[in-house]
């Protein structure tokens, strides 16, 4: 849910008109798309895609955040691969710039000397956060690719007419997963294919059941298995990915000293 927060009055021209803030934290990150209104996102790689869509949505192009201990990194470079204009700033920085008020928000705060023009950039990228970026930005490719196979697993089954995809919101889910690979082991009958779906479906047996019956064919079939192991190879790249991360950013922290946050780790959701 949003937090509604108190709405400073703003008396200077508005620079960044699509600005965003983002306070960065160790266990959530409360993020301010524009006055009055702040959400609250966790940490861990679900989190952090959700909360890069929310930006999408609320139409911003830039993001100003603090540069507090390592949290920032996850974050700053799934942002940056987002498309967003991610700017990090020295926290003292923001703690300098007077006429705040003690109601406000540190995010909203952000936020709000990021839309007047007021906070400068003071990233600089080592080579600890460059390696990390070559990872994030390997692992969203990897990403982006598998999509596409899910596009083609789709394709396959509706040129065969099996309108899966009607009663199931995800492909990729458990019910789609068992449906698929119990096509590919040879079940072709749709009574026994729909009682493969979670209770949880909103569509019923009946419904599930019309939809799978389709005209086989050889061929469209073959491409579906193809399709669906691809995907899984590139799944398990992904999860190389996460693992090489989350060694990089262990390795950080035992340097630094501190205690370890997990880091935003696999997915056991399909979305990533």
């Amino acid at each position: 849910m949003a937090k509604k927060a108190k709405q400073p009055v703003i008396s200077m021209p508005v620079v960044n008109h699509h600005a965003a803030g983002i306070d960065v934290g160790g266990r959530f990150h409360m993020v301010c798309p524009r006055q009055g209104e702040v959400q609250r996102f966790g940490v861990v790689t679900q989190e952090l895609h959700r909360l890069a869509h929310y930006l999408q949505e609320q139409g911003v192009k830039s993001v100003a955040m603090e540069s507090t201990g390592y949290h920032w990194k996850p974050l700053f470079l799934l942002l940056q691969d987002y498309g967003f204009e991610t700017i990090l700033v020295n926290a003292r920085h923001i703690k300098n710039v007077k006429g705040r008020k003690t109601d406000v928000v540190d995010s909203q705060w952000i936020q709000l000397l990021h839309s007047l023009g007021l906070l400068d950039a003071s990233f600089q990228l080592d080579n600890l956060t460059e390696e990390l970026r070559q990872y994030t930005r390997q692992r969203r490719y990897l990403v982006e690719q598998r999509s596409k196979f899910v596009n083609k697993m789709h394709a396959a089954l509706v040129q065969m007419n099996i309108q899966l995809g009607t009663v199931l919101s995800d492909l990729t889910g458990k019910s789609g997963q068992a449906i698929i690979q119990a096509i590919l082991q040879g079940q072709r009958d749709g009574k026994a294919l729909a009682q493969l779906a979670d209770w949880r479906v909103k569509a019923s047996q009946e419904q599930i059941e019309q939809a799978l019956e389709g005209n086989w064919r050889e061929e469209l079939l073959f491409e579906l298995e193809q399709c669906y192991e691809l995907y899984h190879v590139f799944g398990q790249k992904i999860a190389k990915c996460d693992e090489r991360i989350e060694q990089l950013l262990q390795t950080e922290t035992v340097n630094q000293g501190v205690a370890q946050e997990p880091y935003p780790g696999k997915k056991k959701t399909a979305e990533e």
